[in-house]
């Protein structure tokens, strides 16, 4: 069995140590990732403010936490191991359940931002969708320059920015690695089918298009169909979105809307989006989609049912929850 501190292996833990093993795992994992307080911790766990600042005084002078904590979580690593076999995927990622949405999120694109950060090398095309899951992903990555990498855009833009918009988000992972950076420079919905066909012949938008398809990694997250989603509070979407529902969508992924089974639901907004389609996404090496909440589970669903994505990070309730119904 494997020694998860820093002392010495002393030969099998018993049951209580395991599961003491866990609580500090836990409590590191909630104050040093998930930014609770100790009186949260407590509540959260069932512990005394006493025992938390205990276990914290522990981890840290034992050396279980120093970038990252050491302490493996049991539950998660299950649930990894579990969604990786049942879906075919190449490899999951699942971190503990936070009440807080912001703070989901911001652990989600950490954690999303460190397992890009083990794949993308030199030479490599990133492509990056938008939202605040993936620019938090960017304080992960590891600044250096890949002098043969670019990123690109694989979606249109909105007309107004959030802060996490297609093109800040691109533009911050080019920073981060030095590489030039191309973006789709028209909008996610065009007017008409055939006004999409028409700028797509336009030579900087095809370039950019033609580079989408060819990335090595793409970073990208999803969205559900309630005022939760940025998109579904855009004008274009919003006075579209009975219609949406009646077509069966369940959410969308870089702006194509999916029914239940993962198929692009038969709507004229899928016939004017700009972006890489799921069917070409199956085609990268390395699709991350970093995504969570359990309002979010029947468009996970349907991206993993259709095998749209190699990786998945996520949180414990969600990949739980998707384990549960998905029989």
């Amino acid at each position: 069995m494997d020694n998860y501190s820093n002392e010495p292996d002393v030969g099998p833990l018993s049951q209580q140590d395991l599961e003491a093993q866990q609580v500090r795992a836990r409590v590191a994992w909630l104050y040093f990732v998930g930014g609770l307080t100790q009186q949260d911790i407590a509540d959260q766990l069932g512990l005394t403010r006493l025992r938390v600042n205990k276990i914290l005084g522990q981890v840290r002078s034992d050396g279980s936490v120093v970038v990252d904590i050491r302490l493996p979580l049991a539950n998660c690593i299950a649930l990894e191991q579990r969604l990786t076999g049942k879906f075919g995927l190449t490899r999951v990622s699942v971190v503990p359940a936070l009440d807080d949405e912001t703070e989901q999120q911001r652990v989600i694109g950490d954690a999303a931002g460190a397992l890009l950060d083990g794949i993308l090398q030199n030479g490599m095309g990133l492509g990056v969708g938008w939202g605040k899951t993936l620019k938090a992903g960017l304080r992960r990555l590891t600044a250096r320059p890949l002098a043969d990498s670019w990123v690109t855009s694989v979606m249109g833009g909105l007309t107004r920015g959030y802060g996490s918009s297609t093109f800040e988000v691109a533009t911050g992972y080019a920073r981060a690695i030095s590489a030039e950076c191309y973006y789709l420079t028209a909008p996610l919905y065009f007017p008409t089918a055939e006004s999409r066909e028409m700028l797509l012949s336009h030579y900087g938008i095809s370039e950019t298009m033609r580079r989408a398809r060819s990335v090595d990694v793409a970073l990208l997250s999803c969205g559900d169909m309630t005022n939760r989603s940025l998109l579904v509070n855009t004008p274009t979407v919003s006075e579209n979105l009975q219609s949406l529902l009646a077509a069966g969508a369940v959410g969308d992924i870089l702006g194509v809307f999916l029914g239940a089974n993962g198929q692009p639901v038969d709507h004229p907004l899928n016939e004017r989006v700009l972006s890489l389609t799921p069917r070409e996404l199956m085609s990268v090496p390395h699709s991350i989609l970093a995504s969570g909440g359990t309002y979010k589970l029947p468009i996970l669903k349907a991206i993993l049912r259709a095998g749209y994505v190699k990786y998945l990070v996520t949180d414990e309730r969600c990949a739980a929850a998707i384990l549960e119904t998905d029989v």
